[in-house]
């Protein structure tokens, strides 16, 4: 079974991921692991963080000449701003954060205990293992990208767009958007929030295209496909929500109007709509891969809320890092990349194999 784990802090020496059950003959190229890791990085709105980092991945196990071997694949992402033993005590803990609840947990009074290993920087391993999902999924064709639905109150107008126009249309985006009107609009936004010490949040959706029918399984509730992807999303931090296809505005419809037809093009069977967003009682059926997330503001203001000091038990200011203003376009990336894990797998449960050969004779 495709699984991984991650270990590391904010800033720690390293972030590190291992990557166990990827098959034998799969050729990675770490300039592609390294051009997500600088596409998560990148972004408007994006805090001084961004600017000492510059991720690449090292890859410390698992292939040989270029060709993954079988065995676990290790990586690891070394951190320039590694300072985690200089770095003062946090005693005023951020609403919003883990901070408070990880204080309660761990029992401690410092919240830099909570807040190094809570904080999004995790999520570049993430990606570094996603990265090499994605790579596995381009030998079946498979495409995974995401989109800015709307940044606050400002929201993308891309109802009319065709998927493959909005993916043309992203990719000189600074806010990972296909539309240039709502980008700027977007843009002047974001400068009032800094401006403001605030913080913006917002929503994206993740589209994966060529995806075969039959992955994930209505037998089970943890082989649900659906599922898998809202659990994965979910844990990205800052997710407040998931949804899939039309989502929570589909409830609003009758039957009638939101199920998708099945009809026959020649001898294809398709569908009218796709308002399920391509998964049908936890399996794909062969549609788009069509699943959106909300994002809550970054909870780090320059202007903080108010807080208590645990040392004290005086009311103060929360404690302030460094931070961004918006992470939304990051948070997509992040997305398409623990969506690709998901997929990787659903693929290589269905199929098997422990070899690429073996896998594609099998598919």
């Amino acid at each position: 079974m495709l699984r991984y784990l991650t270990a590391g802090e904010s800033h720690g020496k390293a972030l590190i991921a291992i990557l166990e059950g990827m098959p034998a003959g799969l050729k990675l190229d770490t300039k592609l692991i390294d051009k997500e890791l600088k596409r998560r990085q990148q972004g408007y709105g994006r805090g001084k963080r961004m600017e000492i980092e510059s991720d690449k991945v090292e890859i410390l196990s698992g292939i040989r000449k270029g060709v993954t071997i079988g065995s676990p694949i290790a990586v690891a992402i070394k951190n320039k701003d590694f300072k985690i033993d200089k770095l003062g005590s946090v005693v005023c803990p951020r609403p919003g954060h883990a901070d408070l609840a990880g204080m309660i947990k761990y029992a401690t009074i410092d919240a830099r205990d909570i807040l190094e290993r809570s904080s999004a920087r995790e999520t570049a391993a993430r990606v570094a293992i996603g990265a090499v999902c994605k790579i596995f999924l381009s030998e079946f064709k498979i495409v995974v990208f995401s989109h800015t639905k709307y940044i606050g109150d400002i929201e993308a107008d891309v109802e009319e767009l065709s998927l493959k126009t909005i993916k043309q249309k992203i990719s000189n985006s600074c806010l990972n958007c296909a539309d240039r009107s709502s980008e700027s609009l977007m843009k002047h936004r974001i400068d009032q929030a800094k401006k403001s010490g605030d913080t913006l949040g917002g929503g994206f959706e993740v589209i994966g295209l060529n995806i075969m029918p039959g992955l994930g399984s209505h037998v089970h509730y943890d082989r649900k496909i659906d599922a898998r992807l809202a659990l994965e999303l979910m844990s990205i931090q800052a997710i407040k929500g998931v949804e899939f296809g039309v989502g929570f505005l589909g409830t609003q419809l009758p039957g009638s109007e939101f199920h998708d037809e099945i009809i026959l093009k020649g001898k294809v069977l398709t569908r009218r709509t796709n308002n399920a967003g391509g998964i049908e009682g936890g399996i794909t059926n062969g549609e788009p891969l069509r699943v959106s997330c909300a994002m809550k503001p970054i909870a780090t203001l320059m202007n903080p809320l108010l807080s208590v000091d645990m040392r004290t038990g005086k009311v103060k200011k929360a404690s302030t890092e460094r931070s961004d203003v918006c992470a939304l376009p990051a948070a997509s990336v992040v997305a398409e990349n623990v969506s690709a894990f998901v997929l990787a797998q659903a693929i290589l449960e269905k199929f098997g194999g422990d070899s690429m050969k073996e896998i594609k004779r099998r598919m």
